[in-house]
C-alpha cells in the first residue's frame, strides 16, 4: 500500500504504516499505548514496553521531513496518542 503526505509518497516500515493507518482510521481518537500494541503487533511475537513510543517517534520524523510545520500527532501524556485533524 502507498500512502503520502502533502503528495509526497512516505517510506514507511510495516509498523509505521500501520500506526499512521490505525490513527487515520479515527482521527482525534485517543488510543492507549496497549490498544495501539493490540491493533499494530497483534501478530508479533515479542514487543516491548516502549515499541509504540519509538516508532511514533519515527513516523513523526518522517512527516516532519516533508512538512516542518505540523505535527499530527498527538501524545496525551498518561494516556496515549490521536492524529489531530489536518
Amino acid at each position: 500500500a502507498q500512502i503520502a503526505w502533502f503528495g509526497t509518497p512516505l517510506s514507511l516500515t510495516r509498523y509505521e504504516f500501520l500506526l499512521l493507518k490505525t490513527l487515520l482510521l479515527s482521527p482525534e481518537r485517543v488510543y492507549s499505548r496497549q490498544q495501539l500494541m493490540d491493533i499494530v503487533w497483534s501478530d508479533a511475537q515479542e514487543t516491548f514496553d516502549r515499541t509504540v513510543d519509538t516508532h511514533i517517534k519515527t513516523l513523526r520524523a518522517k512527516l516532519r521531513a516533508i512538512n516542518p510545520e505540523l505535527s499530527p500527532i498527538n501524545t496525551h501524556r498518561g494516556m496515549g496518542y490521536s492524529l489531530r485533524s489536518v
